[in-house]
């Protein structure tokens, strides 16, 4: 008799969603290889726990699930099979505990991603999974149902094969981590139509005068509602020397992004006084000023002062501020002009990708059987708030649990 060779697949990337398909894969008797060019695995990761590791979020699940946009009802079945609960249960069986926080973002305790990630590769490494690191990806070819795959090494050209392959191979934002958007060349290469690259949870250029962006590069701006098309949320932001960034503005930049690929002229409004009413601001700023400055009446009116009162001189009209009307209502809505997205490597995420309609319901790529796509080099975009990470990790254990082991073999 002979012993029937392990089922075995080949994992290309060593973020999220590929360690999570590795560590599913594995758990179901697979032979996993996993190939990564960077010298490690889980750089951006590990980045995004920088500051507190945010893994996932706890609000009501519809809720949740419309945060991913056109690309729900194709993330819907993985979301709802390993979705912030199952992710939370995963996380404290490796041996880390989380909590809520007060906006109903999920952190781990131990807050940063280091220790999590190093549990997590012991784990990896006990299952048997092995791992290939400094190993670029950069060649595909199909012959027989069998798939070459050549890596760049320090070493040279080396290649593999493999039946089964899945890519988590990332987006096109943060190069310098890993996620260089190269392969999209190599799947264009076998009739792939994928969709462009574009800035996801970016920042925006503003054309600020000299002496404020001098003054006020890198200020918080807290306590600020912004407005725009049908986006209406408080939080808060950081006025950079190129213009905008901070969570309020990546909340918003979907929909700010593609009014501007229109070439149409965009601006988002700020209520800079979210807790004053119109009425009340106008009653303040009324009373008279004597001797006191513009930035001094405002100070002691309503309490605005720094870069809100900067931004008020940076877009208003001197003879606004000796309209009360007036004043209250920029103050409310102060419009802000916008001229472009930050680069594409400067952004939290990226848009664009494999298309979901060129992978059937197991996320494996039609017009190549066996072969399978997860993560972030998919055309999703979500928030920040963990929903990222969640949708990765789904992604990757959808791949790892649905895996067809249409031959035994290589």
């Amino acid at each position: 008799m002979t012993t029937p060779r392990k089922k075995r697949i080949v994992i290309i990337g060593g973020g999220p969603a590929g360690l999570m398909a590795a560590e599913t894969a594995a758990r179901a008797g697979w032979e996993v290889h996993l190939y990564e060019a960077m010298p490690s695995v889980g750089r951006k990761f590990l980045r995004a726990g920088v500051g507190g590791l945010n893994i996932t979020h706890a609000e009501p699940f519809e809720q949740f699930l419309a945060r991913y946009g056109t690309a729900s009802p194709h993330l819907a079945p993985m979301l709802r099979d390993f979705g912030p609960g199952a992710l939370r249960a995963w996380l404290e069986e490796l041996g880390f505990e989380s909590f809520i926080g007060t906006s109903g973002r999920v952190f781990p305790t131990v807050i940063k991603a280091s220790p999590i990630l190093r549990a997590w590769l012991r784990r990896l490494e006990a299952q048997g999974v092995t791992f290939h690191t400094e190993h670029r990806w950069v060649g595909l070819a199909r012959e027989d149902g069998l798939f070459h795959l050549s890596f760049e090494t320090q070493s040279g050209l080396v290649t593999t094969q493999a039946r089964q392959v899945l890519l988590a191979l990332g987006g096109a934002s943060w190069p310098r981590l890993g996620s260089r958007g190269d392969w999209a060349g190599i799947l264009q290469g076998q009739g792939l139509a994928l969709a462009p690259f574009r800035p996801a949870n970016c920042g925006f250029d503003v054309a600020w005068s000299a002496h404020f962006r001098e003054k006020f590069d890198g200020a918080p701006l807290k306590a600020v509602r912004l407005k725009f098309e049908g986006f209406d949320q408080q939080g808060e932001f950081i006025i950079t020397k190129d213009g905008l960034e901070g969570s309020l503005i990546y909340a918003a930049s979907a929909g700010i992004r593609d009014a501007l690929e229109s070439g149409a002229p965009v601006e988002v409004h700020l209520d800079l006084a979210p807790d004053w009413p119109g009425s009340r601001l106008i009653e303040r700023l009324s009373r008279p000023r004597g001797s006191r400055s513009v930035s001094s009446h405002l100070e002691k009116a309503i309490g605005l002062k720094g870069v809100k009162a900067g931004l008020l001189r940076e877009f208003l009209p001197r003879e606004t501020f000796d309209d009360p009307a007036l004043l209250a209502s920029a103050i409310k809505t102060l419009p802000v002009p916008l001229l472009r997205p930050r680069p594409l490597a400067e952004a939290i995420s990226s848009a664009g990708g494999v298309p979901f309609s060129e992978l059937d319901e197991n996320l494996m790529v039609k017009k190549l059987p066996g072969l399978y796509c997860a993560g972030e080099m998919l055309d999703w975009e979500a928030p920040t708030g963990g929903y990222l990470l969640t949708a990765c990790f789904a992604t990757g254990k959808w791949v790892g649990e649905t895996v067809r082991d249409d031959d035994a073999g290589v």
